[in-house]
C-alpha cells in the first residue's frame, strides 16, 4: 500500500497555531492494479505479484494513527536517530526531520509511534 503523509501548518485565531499529518491512502488503486496485473499474467510472474498483493491487503489494513507512527519512524530513521522513540530527543529529533512541526504536533506523533509499536 502506497501511504502518503502531508504536513499542513494552518492558522486559527490570532495566534494559535495547528499541525496536522494527513493520512492519503490510495491503497484500493494500488491494489486494483495488482489485481488486473495478477489477471493478465504469464504463470512465472503470478508468485511474485500474488506475494505483492497480499502486502497491499496486509498493509491497507492499518489504521491512521499506524500510519502516523510508521511515518514518525520513517522520519527519525532519516535523521540517524535510533534512540528511544519515548524520549525528548525523539522529539527534537522529529522536529529536525520536519522543520515546520510544532512542538505539541511532534509530541502528539511521538505518543502515537510509542503506542503502536512495529
Amino acid at each position: 500500500m502506497t501511504a502518503t503523509m502531508i504536513h499542513m501548518t494552518g492558522f486559527a485565531g490570532l495566534n494559535k497555531k495547528h499541525n496536522a499529518v494527513l493520512v492519503i491512502r490510495d491503497a484500493d488503486m494500488v491494489a486494483a492494479a495488482l489485481r488486473q496485473a495478477l489477471a493478465d499474467a504469464p504463470p512465472e510472474e503470478r508468485p511474485g505479484l500474488e506475494r505483492a498483493a497480499a502486502l497491499v491487503e496486509s498493509t491497507a489494513a492499518a489504521t491512521e494513527t499506524q500510519l502516523r507512527a510508521r511515518w514518525v519512524r520513517s522520519r527519525l530513521e532519516a535523521v540517524g536517530f535510533t534512540g528511544d522513540i519515548a524520549s525528548v530527543t525523539a522529539v527534537k529529533a522529529l522536529r529536525q526531520a520536519e522543520p515546520k512541526l510544532s512542538l505539541l504536533a511532534a509530541v502528539q506523533l511521538q505518543k502515537e509511534a510509542v503506542a503502536h509499536p512495529e
